[in-house]
């Protein structure tokens, strides 16, 4: 049943404490932008959801987790069992849990309906993705991917780890710009780099979309999305009285205090 439209954030934007359940966030948002795309796009466009399983690890890259053994179907009267086997019990295994956490990397891309091509690939930039380490690297190294192939690219960045402003160290970005959130937009051609700013204290922004160099852009309305979000994930049962994590410091900090009291939820 879908929840009701009077369940709000507190904040007019982007709810820092969203963060604190990114996963889940990040898995809810991916199929609402698809949604609000597909009806927009040209006839001969789609658009997908595409994922990859990483391992999160600290000290190597993310991996591929790819079977050594495959089972596949084989014709009949080839079997590769001897004849004479007999049929074996199985023991009771132990179960044993990975060390560490797989990660579901999602993105949507824009293709041709042949799936031939990348038109615009639309990347929601997760912790990991920002923070220094071979998660950061792998990342940048498929952006560059992308800009080689020719293909545009949409960066969301609605999580407050690292400086995402050095991700973009090419360009210079006057502090007043170096808002709590973002999007970029860098169209397949062009040198420049569209920024749409995203402060804490505002909602966030309908982004254009490019295509290719013929069409309109198409537009991504951010702000009804993550409240959308905020709704069906019953986010609304955050408890507020706690700190932020990752922490708010300064103005921001003093900010989300006031909204949360204002909101009676302190």
């Amino acid at each position: 049943m879908p929840m009701s439209g009077n369940i709000r954030s507190p904040f007019p934007g982007m709810d820092p404490y969203m963060e604190q359940g990114w996963r889940d966030v990040h898995a809810s948002l991916m199929p609402y932008m698809r949604d609000m795309l597909q009806p927009q796009l040209p006839g001969d466009l789609r658009a997908r959801i595409e994922e990859n399983v990483q391992l999160d690890e600290a000290e190597r890259a993310p991996q591929r987790r790819n079977p050594d053994v495959y089972i596949v179907e084989t014709p009949k009267g080839h079997s590769t069992q001897p004849a004479d086997a007999g049929i074996a019990v199985l023991d009771e295994p132990i179960i044993l849990e990975p060390e560490n956490d797989p990660l579901i990397e999602r993105h949507i891309e824009i293709t041709d309906s042949k799936g031939r091509k990348v038109i615009t690939a639309i990347e929601v930039l997760s912790p990991w993705n920002k923070l220094e380490g071979s998660g950061k690297e792998r990342y940048l190294r498929k952006r560059e991917q992308y800009i080689a192939s020719g293909a545009n690219l949409v960066e969301v960045d609605l999580v407050r780890a690292g400086r995402w402003w050095n991700m973009v160290d090419a360009y210079y970005i006057a502090p007043e710009n170096r808002t709590t959130y973002r999007v970029t937009v860098k169209r397949t051609g062009q040198w420049k780099l569209e920024l749409y700013r995203a402060p804490l204290s505002q909602r966030l922004p309908t982004v254009g979309i490019p295509l290719r160099p013929h069409e309109a852009d198409i537009k991504l309305a951010l702000q009804p999305l993550i409240e959308q979000v905020y709704r069906n994930g019953r986010y609304d049962l955050t408890d507020y009285a706690q700190p932020c994590d990752p922490p708010l410091e300064g103005a921001e900090a003093e900010y989300a205090a006031e909204r949360i009291r204002g909101a009676g939820l302190g």
